[in-house]
């Protein structure tokens, strides 16, 4: 399957995001911050990152424009998942280069159908 990068300061959303994703088979990174899931993933190339938004030092929003706008990391796909569901915060997400938005609370299942779509995997995941 794929590496994926889950961005979240939130202990409790970043282990049921690993949880799932290790489930079905993903190999799973982890950062608490904005400023940290840069450095994963200049150094270990994921193939996808779950990005919250609300976090400590360089927030979703910045970490996203960052990731979209560099080269060397455009091509990886950031799926945002944040407890910011207005309108607004999707709009500003989608025009920093996240290739996909899911608001909180979610089931597994929406995270795992939404990933996979991004990673262009064939079929629905079983969870």
């Amino acid at each position: 399957m794929a590496r994926v990068l889950v961005v979240d300061d939130s202990p409790t959303d970043q282990a049921w995001m690993t949880q799932a994703l290790q489930a079905v088979g993903h190999t799973v990174l982890a950062a608490t911050c904005g400023d940290e899931a840069l450095r994963l993933v200049r150094s270990h190339r994921p193939d996808c990152v779950v990005m919250d938004l609300v976090m400590p030092g360089i927030n979703g929003f910045e970490a996203t424009r960052q990731l979209s706008r560099d080269p060397l990391t455009a091509m990886i796909p950031v799926l945002v998942v944040s407890s910011k569901d207005q309108a607004s915060d999707r709009h500003w997400a989608l025009r920093q280069g996240a290739r996909g938005y899911l608001s909180k609370p979610l089931r597994p299942a929406d995270l795992l159908v939404q990933v996979h779509l991004l990673l262009g995997l064939p079929g629905e995941p079983v969870y």
